[in-house]
């Protein structure tokens, strides 16, 4: 009943001309403006916090990362300003506790932030690309003694972490298995140019102890997090080309892996809706430089749903512990990419998904537009 209700209101919605983004999104609006750019917002269980990354401090060109109080608005860097930083995560049992990727104990850090100011300021501009600095480590950060406690110190990218719903576990992504012996001929060359490639799947203790790996695949897996219901893991695989990825589930002993979508795309940042009836993710099946967010149902069974409809980048969704608002990335305002908000229609979502085609049964991608 409450899904044909939602199907009737999502047919009325679009029979009145509403902008292609609603009824799943209303009230479009940027949350955070300070800064070149932001990103990878994660909110605290209860919604008052949001840990994220940005590009604002005038000494250092490189993400920190911050915590932002939603009913103050007071902002807190994390990080400690230098180096390079990624991936943050709040404590869901103890929101005191913030987990991020840093490379600040490499002591090359600020050379390198003053090399890329000069770089910049040179007028010099080079294609944005993630940095597999194998020098990143995963920290904990006790925002009451203000003490850092690494948790990694393989070499290697150890980064990309999230905790369990229950806070004693953190997966992670991590290239350090081409560190452990050395690479020889075309392996070598690969990772010259591919170091993600190597990336695979871990999970540790909240403290750091028991590190074990749970994937072994070609190509790079990466981004995972916990399902609401700390039974599964979700991330993203690519192939061994690099140019193709999909979103996957798999239990916490690495068991079970189930492809969820099949776009013969970059599909990836994948995040569950609180409900854990769907998942929200990024891809470019609409052109290599357009990402758009979508959904898909928890099984992968149906063709997934086009949420966002802007050119440009739209990535990295995640909802409001609520289920009630999305958070993604945008550059939507013309400028470099923000963290944005939206109210977010669940049953509209679940009414898409339920009048989307069997997966493999229709060739393009079923969209908010249609009824």
């Amino acid at each position: 009943m409450r899904h044909t209700l939602a199907a009737v209101l999502l047919g009325a919605a679009i029979a009145s001309g509403l902008p292609a983004e609603e009824p799943l999104l209303s009230r479009t609006r940027q949350l955070i403006l300070d800064g070149k750019r932001s990103g990878e917002g994660y909110f605290s269980p209860d919604g008052r916090l949001m840990t994220f990354q940005s590009e604002r401090e005038p000494d250092n060109p490189f993400y920190q990362i911050y915590l932002l109080d939603l009913e103050s608005g007071a902002t807190e860097r994390i990080s400690p300003g230098h180096g390079k930083t990624t991936c943050s995560f709040v404590n869901p049992v103890d929101t005191q506790v913030v987990l991020f990727a840093s490379t600040h104990l490499d002591p090359t850090s600020q050379e390198q932030q003053r090399a890329e100011l000069e770089f910049r300021a040179s007028g010099q501009e080079r294609r944005y690309s993630w940095d597999y600095d194998p020098e990143y480590d995963i920290h904990a950060f006790d925002r009451r003694t203000k003490a850092y406690t690494r948790l990694t110190d393989a070499k290697g990218y150890d980064a990309e972490g999230a905790y369990s719903p229950d806070g004693k576990l953190v997966v992670f992504a991590s290239n350090r298995g081409a560190f452990e012996a050395p690479l020889e001929g075309a392996d070598a060359k690969r990772f010259e140019v591919n170091p993600a490639y190597y990336s695979e799947i871990y999970l540790m203790n909240a403290d750091g102890t028991e590190q074990r790996r749970l994937t072994d695949s070609p190509g790079y897996d990466g981004g995972p997090f916990f399902s609401p219901d700390g039974k599964r893991i979700l991330w993203r695989r690519f192939d061994a080309e690099g140019l193709i990825a999909d979103i996957w589930t798999m239990d916490l002993e690495g068991g079970d892996q189930r492809r969820l979508t099949d776009f013969q795309a970059m599909s990836w940042a994948p995040y569950f809706h609180p409900s854990q009836q769907y998942v929200f993710f990024a891809s470019n099946k609409h052109g290599f430089a357009n990402f758009e967010v979508f959904i898909v149902d928890a099984e992968g069974k149906r063709e997934p749903v086009r949420v966002t409809h802007k050119d440009g980048f739209d990535g990295l969704p995640v909802p409001t512990p609520d289920g009630k608002r999305l958070t993604w990335v945008s550059n939507r305002h013309g400028a470099g990419a923000q963290i944005w908000i939206a109210n977010w229609n669940h049953e509209a979502a679940l009414a898409a998904l339920a009048a989307s085609p069997l997966r493999g049964t229709e060739p393009e991608d079923t969209d908010a537009s249609t009824p």
